[in-house]
């Protein structure tokens, strides 16, 4: 389960920036094809603030649809999983917005 790492990550980098100040709130951004579950996520969040100042913290999930833009007929489309082609048969597409992971903020007491 790769979430456990990702949420130990998470809590390290808010860490490294709040202290230890308490933490009310995380929000992140998990676009949808970045492979993440976010209730997984959510529960892993969960361990891996056990006893630090964010335990208890409210995570809040913003997930971001995934979009593809085709190289032959420049059309920018959505993408709903890793399969990349397009409405008019070309597999010549970028994925432009849906791997997002980034923590947004950070709400503190």
């Amino acid at each position: 389960m790769h979430e456990l790492s990702i949420a130990e990550s998470v809590v390290e980098a808010v860490l490294e920036r709040t202290g230890n100040l308490p933490v009310t709130t995380v929000r992140l951004r998990v676009g949808r094809l970045c492979g993440v579950v976010p209730d997984a996520l959510r529960f892993c969040f969960e361990l891996a603030t056990e006893g630090t100042p964010l335990q208890g913290a409210d995570l809040q999930i913003d997930a971001p649809v995934g979009r593809g833009h085709c190289r032959d007929c420049q059309s920018d489309f959505v993408l709903a999983d890793l399969v990349l082609l397009c409405h008019c048969g070309s597999a010549d597409v970028d994925v432009v917005a849906g791997r997002e992971l980034q923590v947004m903020s950070v709400e503190m007491v």
